[in-house]
């Protein structure tokens, strides 16, 4: 191996970092196969919807307050929700998620959840995170000071920058809202159907 490295090219990717590629192109084909399976699945009740919603709300505030800070390709971002969290907009997927299972009321769903997020989403974690080491030389600090996932109780740095809805759009954070609003109301159409029926 050591050969290989001083010839200076670069070793082979690991199977971890192979796996976190596969699993960054096949998250959101996944995403929509689970919805079909999900919306088979779920047991809506009315509380569990109200329950559910009131869960993924501040999820879909979490996103998307982080899209309109995020800088991809350009900064570190450490403004906004990433003064706290490293992975904001992991954080309120997990909240969607939650807020969704909740709303299902189907334990096959949330082991699809846990199951999705232990393959599919945690390999994409630590491969972004890998990017932003080689990309960012004071990535190291930021990580050893802000957690990955659950938010620290105060605010890392002083990097200082607005929110700016121009960012939120150019990500198309508002395609989350809308599949939200979508799957709610099928969920909404299903109960009614369930109940007429």
């Amino acid at each position: 191996m050591n050969e290989v490295l001083q010839s200076g090219s670069q070793p082979p990717p690991s199977n971890v970092s192979a796996w976190s590629r596969v699993a960054r192109r096949v998250r959101v084909p996944l995403g929509f196969v689970f919805a079909v399976v999900y919306v088979w699945l779920a047991r809506p009740t009315r509380t569990s919807l109200i329950a559910g919603a009131l869960v993924l709300l501040p999820g879909l505030l979490l996103r998307a307050l982080a899209s309109g800070h995020v800088q991809k390709d350009k900064q570190l971002t450490t403004s906004g929700p990433y003064a706290y969290t490293r992975n904001p907009l992991y954080l309120g997927s997990l909240m969607l998620a939650a807020g969704f299972a909740i709303a299902a009321r189907s334990w096959w769903i949330v082991a699809i959840m846990l199951l999705m997020f232990a393959v599919i989403y945690i390999p994409v974690i630590a491969g972004e995170e890998r990017y932003l080491r080689e990309t960012f030389p004071e990535y190291d600090d930021y990580a050893r000071h802000v957690p990955r996932m659950f938010p620290r109780l105060t605010r890392y740095g002083s990097q200082q920058s607005e929110y700016s809805s121009v960012r939120y759009w150019k990500h198309r954070e508002y395609q989350a809202s809308i599949g939200c609003v979508v799957v709610l109301t099928i969920l909404v159409v299903k109960l009614i159907v369930k109940l007429v029926w």
